[in-house]
């Protein structure tokens, strides 16, 4: 697993082959960070949500491109201690590690964020139902970004949060947004 940009980049890190995670591929990893760049500018006091949080990969990458803070939920423990051993490694306290379930976690979440990433096993039988779930416990900031990783089965254009639909060789991604809210104009 490596670092693609910001202050570890080139940083690698061994994932142990006992890992269930399927990390994001750098390539799809690299070019979705270039979309991204059209929406977020990460350095700019950014607050990050990882769900299914896996080996971690997003997570550093958020770091190393100066989000002030990234959760990263993950329910496997040996994932989550890998996370929280990179973390370590790279002497930051920008990224809470929090081993749960992301459902649950998105259920009794208080906090909102500018950007929410989720990557659940492909073959999760509610992945389906997760941008709803995110709008609906109200999880991002007006004109906050969410970005979902699914297999090519799942389709999310009539989703009225959604935005666009990247795809890398077998990695999706679906962008949604919140909207910014707007105030209505005073009545003469």
């Amino acid at each position: 697993m490596r670092v693609i940009s910001g202050i570890y980049k080139r940083r690698r890190f061994d994932v142990p082959h006992t890992f269930k995670a399927r990390p994001t591929t750098d390539f799809a990893k690299e070019n979705l960070f270039n979309v991204l760049g059209n929406y977020l500018d990460f350095a700019d006091g950014v607050s990050a949500l990882d769900l299914f949080a896996g080996t971690g990969s997003i997570s550093i990458e958020l770091v190393s491109r100066g989000c002030d803070k990234v959760i990263s939920v993950e329910k496997d423990p040996q994932h989550y201690a890998f996370i929280c051993k990179i973390m370590k490694e790279v002497n930051t306290d920008k990224c809470i590690p929090v081993r749960g379930d992301a459902f649950r976690f998105m259920e009794r979440c208080s906090e909102r964020f500018d950007f929410i990433f989720a990557d659940p096993p492909y073959a999760l039988p509610n992945l389906g139902e997760i941008p709803d779930l995110v709008f609906r416990h109200g999880l991002l900031k007006d004109d906050g970004l969410f970005v979902l990783e699914h297999g090519k089965d799942h389709h999310f254009e009539d989703n009225p949060h959604f935005v666009e639909h990247r795809h890398y060789g077998s990695v999706n991604f679906s962008l949604f947004r919140a909207a910014a809210t707007t105030a209505e104009p005073p009545t003469p």
